[in-house]
């Protein structure tokens, strides 16, 4: 029965581990993507991009996109990409420790994830949506989940050991 337990626990911390780690991919991709753009034409990509998708230029919300786009600046780009590669190292960071079930990464899961919950609720509660409520939805499970693990990894004592990164977070692992 503890073997059962143990391999459930794991793959539910695998899971959230390769969730934060495509949140890295992904944000860093567009950090690429935002490099591709220094030394470019920004507003005239953002023209192109706007009559190819046949939306309205004078449109409200097209005129913010392009404005946007007309501030711009080659430095702007380049931090866009700086402040990508930082939030996907945090995210790799966060995979990893998840993935290896280390301390450290279930704190820094906590903490992360706890960061956007009231920004969440504000969304949810100001423009309701379903894509809001399933963000809202996973990112809570995900939290609980993860401060439960803190708990009951403190609750059965192994909290310090653990609190060096040199060992895993689940007491109940079997002797490999």
């Amino acid at each position: 029965m503890a073997q059962v337990n143990f391999d459930t626990d794991r793959r539910a911390m695998q899971a959230v581990a390769l969730m934060e780690a495509l949140k890295g991919i992904i944000v860093f991709s567009a950090g690429f993507g935002l490099l591709a753009l220094v030394h470019g034409d920004v507003a005239h990509i953002a023209v192109s991009l706007v009559t190819r998708l046949h939306i309205d230029p004078s449109g409200y919300y097209a005129g913010i996109f392009l404005h946007g786009a007309n501030q711009l600046t080659d430095a702007r780009l380049w931090l866009g990409a700086a402040l990508a590669a930082l939030y996907s190292a945090l995210r790799f960071a966060e995979g990893y420790g998840l993935w290896f079930e280390r301390h450290w990464g279930v704190w820094l899961g906590v903490a992360s994830g706890s960061i956007y919950l009231p920004i969440e609720v504000y969304e949810l509660w100001h423009q309701p949506g379903a894509v809001k409520a399933t963000t809202l939805t996973i990112n809570l499970a995900v939290v609980t989940y993860l401060a439960w693990r803190l708990r009951r990894e403190r609750a059965s004592g192994h909290a310090t050991a653990s609190s060096l990164g040199s060992s895993s977070i689940s007491p109940s692992k079997p002797p490999v």
